[in-house]
């Protein structure tokens, strides 16, 4: 019996362990950092507020940070990182601050691709299906989401007929918390969740010519509240994360996932509080989820059905490489972050 109970205890004992934790790394800046994207076993690129990037190239053993020149007022929100030399940038604001810019020589110099001409408009983020194919949306503008794509790296980019895009729920919005409310998978998918009045996850599988809308059970009614993440690992299996900025410790109906590309949704366990970001990683031979937020991060190996916590620092995006446990977070004061499994 003493041993039966040893044993029972052991197991539950390693079930509290965290599977994993972050090493701080060192920035070089004090900026915010709202986006980040890994792009290979070594390379990474993160952006945030004040027009600041960073890269690293060896795994985050060293990170350098700069400013785009003319954008010291911009809060790039979202960052694609095709290889070392070749990243995306996307900031955020009414009008003309909605921006997009490349570089094609590790930041030295970056060219400006993309203005936002509509005042009403206010893009949120972007993704890329590959280094040439991306798509980028804004809350909506007379009842529909805006939405820009390019074929050719950025060289143009043209308006998604709005003709396919359904309409938007009246006070329905998107969030640029962490650069991924609008994510890509294989060659045509695309998804983007919404909140506000309602908190939806529009979903494309022709490259955004055509899009249909899902109800969630995602915490909504709130122009604070909703989806503030979607990841995927595959065309079917995908995983959604929310809730309130404005009550970033308050738990709520924050986290649910689909298996059916987005078309259905199911709630998950309730994370502790609000979070940003969401991302899957790669551990042995099944995929795990980390969500974080400005409260702290948790992390889950059964799909949301339960979640650990690995952390009270706070992170608001967070990115790992497609087939490693690498990854990192990011978020205030230039704070970076590696996982270490």
């Amino acid at each position: 019996m003493k041993r039966t109970l040893s044993l029972f205890s052991f197991s539950i004992f390693l079930m509290t362990l965290a599977p994993g934790s972050w090493i701080p790394q060192e920035s070089g800046t004090q900026s915010r950092f709202r986006a980040v994207s890994v792009a290979s076993e070594k390379v990474a690129w993160a952006s945030g507020a004040n027009g600041t990037f960073a890269r690293t190239t060896d795994a985050g053993s060293h990170w350098q940070s700069a400013v785009v020149p003319g954008g010291e007022t911009l809060d790039f929100r979202d960052t694609y990182a095709v290889d070392a030399n070749t990243a995306y940038l996307l900031s955020i604001g009414n009008g003309e601050s909605s921006r997009i810019y490349k570089t094609t020589d590790a930041g030295s110099t970056w060219t400006l691709q993309f203005k936002n001409g509509d005042p009403k408009a206010f893009f949120d983020g972007m993704a890329f299906w590959d280094a040439n194919n991306g798509i980028a949306f804004s809350d909506p503008v007379d009842g529909k989401f805006p939405m820009i794509r390019t074929t050719d790296g950025g060289a143009h980019w043209t308006a998604v007929p709005s003709a396919g895009i359904p309409p938007a729920l009246e006070g329905e919005a998107a969030f640029a918390a962490s650069g991924t409310s609008i994510v890509v998978q294989g060659s045509r998918n695309a998804w983007i969740g919404t909140g506000g009045s309602a908190a939806r996850v529009f979903r494309t599988q022709d490259g955004g010519n055509t899009w249909t809308v899902a109800a969630t059970p995602i915490v909504s009614g709130g122009s604070a509240a909703g989806i503030f993440s979607v990841a995927f690992r595959d065309s079917n299996n995908g995983v959604i994360v929310g809730g309130d900025y404005q009550k970033e410790k308050e738990s709520s109906a924050n986290f649910a996932f689909t298996s059916d590309g987005g078309r259905t949704w199911k709630p998950g366990a309730q994370l502790p509080g609000y979070r940003s970001a969401a991302a899957f990683v790669r551990s042995g031979g099944r995929w795990d989820v980390i969500a974080c937020g400005p409260s702290g991060c948790d992390y889950s190996s059964d799909q949301g059905a339960t979640w650990s916590s690995i952390g009270s620092v706070g992170y608001h995006a967070v990115d790992f490489q497609a087939r490693l446990p690498l990854g990192f977070a990011v978020g205030e004061g230039g704070r970076i972050a590696k996982w270490n499994p």
